[in-house]
Parts: structure tokens; C-alpha cells; sequence
């Protein structure tokens, strides 16, 4: 196994600084079920608490008042004194002063808003709004949106050229990425693409390529932005989530976060796109983005509740850091904080001290499907989330719990059904006291359940996945 420094880098907006890690910078997640930032120091890779924007997911049954639902996604300002938080949920906007941690402003745009982007003059906010068609532009001095710009329907993420003449926006549901001309908010091209599927997008410093992702088919494309063709798609591996770019001494690279399989692939940006290195990091690695100087990349695991720095030197975990629940954008922004500025003003704690279950889900005999379930408490019940891959394409599976300790297993308790994909991949979500269930507390004979079982639902058939 090959490993590589990671230096600074520079996106869509962000100016990167070659400072050694100190106690002014800070390290974000977007916690989407705690629905919180965590805030962490990387001098000493401490959590020093978490900007708390709503209450936890399971409580959003009702009619939504106050605070936001499902924060998602990250965008620091080019002077790193202005966060922008997208909670996907309530379709909100949140602005936080760095320095001090406190909310400067909110500003509501349209359906189910993905990731926000400042442009690198620093003076507006393109959101992308991935329930609509349009991206929102924010007035940065105002807090106002102050138009919307028609782009393909289920826009993921914007990136600018370094010299803030063009936008670059990739689409969730569209498989075309869309080029912007900036000056005049108008959509000049669109270049089709491998899937309709793309979350995340990333440029390289000199503007010379664009990397995005292609969740849905676990794959990376590669824009040339000179003449606007891709000159590359990379098959990376199933759940692929985020890509970043970076410029080394020894070469041009790019680094992607392959959920599926709980590592970061990292890659040459050279002519063939070699694959250099393969980094284990833990569940459902989701953001990443190195420190000032290079000298760390963090990277958030979704599926772990945790943020993992890992020194690029020798590619060796230097800290895992408790964070919220659910990370998914993560960013490291140098500088954050002024010196004598109080670092842990305006934070608190939310769902920080409960411990994530992640229990593996392999076939009873050997094969290629595979899963996990993750099982969190969230007070009164707790939410079960599931990742399945390998299964038979277009299939309705049960997922449930049982006593039994070989095949056939009963279906004794249900938690969900899920439909699998054309690739047989699936995510389903089950809410309810599962771990009193497990436990057996709620079962009149106090009979505990062993195993977590996925199987087709048709027929009652065989278990396809077994809990370890």
C-alpha cells in the first residue's frame, strides 16, 4: 500500500493557507441527525462542543416552528470568518461567525437545499437547491436571496474557477453538469454525464480540471474545463460520496471517499488516472478536507459518528473525534478564530455522549452481498439505519430480527423492507425502541432477539444477510 502527503488545498471560494495547525483553526461537521455543527480544535483534535440549529431527527414529527431539520451541508467564506450551514430538512440557510460561534443570520430558500458555495469574491452564496431546479443566490452583506438561476433539475453542488468567471454545478437527478457564466447568471452549457446521480463537486487549484461524483453507480468524472469534455471516469466503489483535490511535490491528486467499503481511494490526476493508494478510515466515510498545511486530512464518518485526522506523512490515525450524529460535509478551515478570541463560546452538546452500534450483515454463505446496520439511541427510541450492496437487482428484501439461531430464521419482529437498486444496492431507515426490543425488555417472556436477517421479502425466502 502506497501513501502520499496531502498539502493545502484550495475550493471553489476557500483560499488555502500554508500555516502550520494551530488552535485558530477549526474543523467542521454538518451533523444531520443530531442536527448540530460540531466544532473540534485539530491543534489537540478535541470536540469543543456543537452549534445546536434544531432538535434531533426523531422528534421532527410535527410542525416544525423553530430551528432546522436535517443539517446537511458546509460552505466557509474566502476570508474564514462566515460559515454557511444548509439544513436540508426546513430549507434554511444558517450563518455562523467562526470567531465566536454565534448565528448571525438565517435565510429560507426553496425544496430540500443541498450544499452552499460562496463565490471567490466572497460577496454572494450560490445554494444549490436540489429539490427545485434552480441554484439561490444569497446576498452575503444583506442575508437576502437576491435572485435564482435555472439550471437541471436536482442541482448537487457549485464550483468556481479560480478566477470566479464560470460555475461548474453537477445535479442529483439530471446526468448532466451544468456551466454557469457568472457575470451573467446564465447557463452556457451542458455536458452529459455517466449517471443522474452526482452529490459532491470539486476543482483543482489551477482550474484546470473539475472532479465530481457519481454516488448512485460508485464512480468519478473528470472535467476538462479548457474544452469542456470529461477526459475521464474512474470507477471508485459503491456509495461514492466526496472527492477533493491536491497538489503535491510528487504529484497531482485526488482523493474520494468510498462509503461502501469504509475507505478513501486516492488517485493521480495524470493522463490514465492511476489508483496510488487505498486508506481504511472506518464506517461510511462521507466529507474530507486536509488542514492548512497538509500535514492532516480529516474525513467524517457518516455511519461512525465521528470525525478521523488522519498525519499525511505516514497516513496513520492520528485521532478519532466524537461529533454529532450522522456527519456529512466536513470542512477544515484555517484561521477561524482570532487569537484571545474565546474558542468555546455559544456551543453546547447534543446526543454527543450516545454510542453508535454498528453491527456487519454478511451471507450465511460466502458471497458478494454485504451491509451494515447502524443502530443509535435518540432518547426514548432509537433510529436504525441500513446500508445493503450485492443483492438481487429490483427485489423487495424484509429486514428483521429474530431468535433464531440458524436458517430458516423466524421473522419474529419486523424493522423495514427495502427495494433494492439495478445494482442490488438499497438504504432503509427503522425508527422504535430497537434496543429494548433486541434486548428482550418488551417481550412478555423476556426473550431477546440474536440476529438482525435480511430476506427477500417474496415467498419467504432464505435469508440473504445475516447479522455477525
Amino acid at each position: 500500500m502506497k501513501y502520499f502527503l496531502l498539502p493545502a488545498l484550495l475550493l471553489a471560494g476557500t483560499a488555502a493557507r500554508a500555516q502550520a495547525v494551530s488552535h485558530r483553526d477549526r474543523v467542521y461537521t454538518a451533523d444531520q441527525i443530531s442536527n448540530t455543527v460540531s466544532v473540534i480544535d485539530p491543534m489537540d483534535n478535541k470536540l469543543l462542543g456543537q452549534v445546536i440549529l434544531g432538535k434531533p431527527q426523531p422528534d421532527l414529527t410535527s410542525a416544525l416552528y423553530r430551528g432546522q431539520a436535517l443539517v446537511h451541508g458546509l460552505g466557509a467564506s474566502p476570508d474564514h470568518r462566515l460559515l454557511a450551514v444548509v439544513s436540508v430538512g426546513s430549507n434554511n440557510v444558517t450563518f455562523i461567525e467562526t470567531a465566536t460561534n454565534a448565528l448571525k443570520g438565517s435565510v429560507y430558500v426553496g425544496r430540500a437545499p443541498h450544499e452552499p458555495t460562496f463565490r471567490p469574491d466572497g460577496k454572494e452564496v450560490w445554494v444549490t437547491v436540489r429539490g427545485e431546479d434552480y441554484l439561490s443566490v444569497i446576498d452575503v452583506a444583506t442575508l437576502r436571496e437576491t435572485r435564482r438561476i435555472q439550471v437541471p433539475n436536482g442541482p448537487g453542488q457549485i464550483a468556481f474557477s479560480p478566477d470566479g468567471k464560470r460555475a461548474f454545478v453537477c445535479s442529483s437527478f439530471s446526468p448532466e453538469l451544468a456551466v454557469v457564466d457568472v457575470a451573467t447568471y446564465k447557463v452556457i452549457k451542458k455536458i452529459p454525464v455517466v449517471s443522474p446521480f452526482s452529490p459532491n463537486i470539486f476543482p483543482t487549484k489551477d482550474g484546470q480540471q473539475i472532479w465530481f461524483t457519481h454516488k448512485d453507480v460508485g464512480k468519478v468524472s473528470v472535467l476538462d474545463t479548457k474544452t469542456l469534455t470529461i477526459n475521464g471516469v474512474l470507477t471508485t466503489g459503491p456509495i461514492t460520496n466526496h472527492v477533493a483535490t491536491v497538489d503535491l511535490p510528487t504529484g497531482k491528486l485526488a482523493y474520494v471517499t468510498v462509503g461502501g467499503e469504509d475507505v478513501v481511494k486516492v488517485y493521480s490526476r495524470e493522463a490514465g488516472f492511476k489508483q496510488l493508494a487505498t486508506i481504511a478510515v472506518g464506517a461510511n466515510p462521507h466529507g474530507i478536507w486536509p488542514a492548512g498545511d497538509g500535514s492532516r486530512v480529516y474525513v467524517g464518518l457518516e455511519n461512525g459518528d465521528s470525525a478521523v485526522a488522519v498525519l499525511t506523512a505516514t497516513n496513520r490515525v492520528l485521532g478519532k473525534i466524537k461529533v454529532g450524529q450522522a456527519p456529512m460535509a466536513l470542512m477544515y478551515v484555517p484561521d477561524a478564530v482570532p487569537s484571545g478570541v474565546a474558542s468555546a463560546a455559544n456551543l453546547g452538546q447534543q446526543l454527543i455522549d450516545q454510542a453508535t452500534v454498528i453491527r456487519n450483515l454478511r451471507p450465511p454463505t460466502p458471497g458478494p452481498a454485504a451491509g451494515t446496520m447502524n443502530l443509535r439511541s435518540e432518547g426514548l427510541v432509537d433510529l436504525a439505519t441500513f446500508n445493503l450492496r450485492a443483492l438481487a437487482p429490483n427485489t423487495d428484501y424484509d429486514i428483521y430480527l429474530t431468535n433464531s439461531t440458524q436458517a430458516p430464521y423466524a421473522r419474529a419482529y419486523p424493522l423495514t423492507t427495502v427495494h433494492t437498486d439495478a445494482k442490488g444496492g438499497a438504504m432503509g431507515q427503522a425508527l422504535g425502541p430497537v434496543q429494548r426490543i433486541a434486548s428482550g425488555d418488551l417481550h412478555p417472556a423476556g426473550k431477546a432477539f440474536t440476529r438482525v436477517v435480511v430476506a427477500p421479502k417474496a415467498a419467504d425466502g432464505p435469508a440473504a444477510l445475516v447479522s455477525e
